[in-house]
């Protein structure tokens, strides 16, 4: 059989421990057999990170500015705990944040769903997507601990050398202090992003802050999308028969509880992280999410929404038989394969993502399915190794 050509190269971001291992797997047994694969790759392991002085992770964002289209593999984003088991230099920033710093775009993660594996959420019967700011918050953070006794400030200094201060705390003993930041620039972007993505699905976007308590920051947030709406999204919004609201983070928590689902929920930063694993998980597995980081300029970065699997991992490495979940990791390589077959046009490739996506939910409403779905799933579950699972995808795509 000849294999699918591809014209343009994916930016291939390899990553760490289980997620490493499947991501081999993966192009091995489901992709390179039916297409000529074509990408620029990029090792985004922790210790080639570190070898680098994290200089591959910028490298791979630009190359993703360059071509157009990258998928990623899950990366470790290292603690103490990890400096201490790798040997690093330092504890370098996720590279989740340095990627999405550099494209400057917004994440949209949705479930996968599967016929016979139902939400732990009653009512809802279609799928959540969350729209998550790419940029700043805690991930771009300065932080001290506080040793004693003492006055902590924000001191900003304007390009004249002015100042303006304003007092954080008057400490009486140890603590900690950290302070963030963010660009209306940065946010501007993630309201075109958002509302251009929910034109584009014909979906209700939902927005949430919590301004009642962060007058200045979180307000910033709010008036932005409100002002871009007004002036530019409106008509197009009525148009299309679709709404765009505002709400309380709280409010808009116990609202996605109640509601069917089938709508956005746009999110800052931290608020996207912890919502779109709660979504994923009520859904049925942070496996089976899907993670586009979408650039205002037209860049795609394609991801699984979860990390590497670290308990498995060190499971392998003992020789013993893991059964982790690669949908996801799946998802993120069709999903990155479509876009560049359709940028590129090239329908042979976009269908054989659509083949590709197909094939992995067939194996699973047959019954066949990693162990975390064989628990969830509503029919007789065989539950197979990781190996077996792709195998079974392998062979539907034959």
């Amino acid at each position: 059989m000849e294999k699918i050509r591809m014209t343009t190269p994916l930016v291939e971001m390899d990553g760490d421990e289980m997620t490493r291992v499947l991501w081999k797997d993966i192009k091995e047994m489901l992709i390179e057999p039916f297409v000529d694969l074509k990408t620029e790759y990029y090792d985004l392991g922790l210790r080639h990170r570190d070898e680098t002085d994290d200089r591959v992770t910028a490298e791979s964002a630009e190359a993703t500015l360059k071509y157009g289209v990258a998928v990623k593999c899950a990366t470790i984003t290292p603690n103490a705990q990890r400096v201490e088991e790798y040997k690093l230099k330092q504890m370098w920033k996720s590279p989740n944040g340095t990627i999405r710093a550099i494209l400057d775009g917004t994440v949209f993660r949705a479930p996968i769903l599967v016929r016979g594996v139902r939400p732990s959420v009653r009512t809802w019967e279609k799928p959540i997507t969350i729209a998550r700011h790419a940029y700043g918050d805690v991930y771009r953070n300065s932080e001290m601990r506080i040793p004693g006794p003492g006055k902590a400030e924000i001191v900003f200094t304007d390009e004249n050398g002015n100042e303006t201060r304003q007092q954080i705390f008057d400490f009486k003993g140890p603590g900690v202090v950290q302070g963030m930041h963010n660009l209306d620039s940065s946010i501007s972007s993630f309201a075109h992003s958002c509302f251009q993505y929910a034109l584009s699905v014909k979906q209700d976007l939902w927005f949430s802050t919590k301004d009642t308590i962060s007058k200045t920051y979180d307000h910033r947030f709010k008036d932005i999308f409100a002002e871009i709406y007004e002036k530019e999204y409106r008509e197009a919004f009525e148009k299309a028969g679709i709404e765009y609201f505002y709400t309380l983070i709280d409010d808009a928590v116990a609202r996605v509880v109640r509601s069917r689902g089938g709508f956005i929920w746009a999110c800052k930063n931290y608020d996207g992280d912890v919502m779109s694993d709660m979504i994923a998980t009520a859904f049925g597995s942070l496996a089976m999410m899907t993670s586009v980081l979408v650039s205002p300029r037209g860049q795609f970065e394609y991801e699984a929404a979860h990390g590497t699997v670290t308990r498995h991992y060190y499971r392998y490495l003992k020789g013993e038989e893991t059964s982790t979940n690669p949908v996801a990791t799946i998802f993120a390589w069709s999903g990155a394969l479509r876009k560049r077959g359709e940028l590129d046009g090239l329908p042979e490739l976009q269908a054989f993502a659509d083949r590709l996506e197909k094939a992995t939910l067939d194996t699973i409403e047959s019954g066949i399915m990693t162990r975390d779905l064989a628990l969830l799933y509503e029919g007789e579950a065989q539950g197979v190794n990781s190996r077996q699972f792709l195998q079974e995808i392998a062979d539907r795509l034959a």
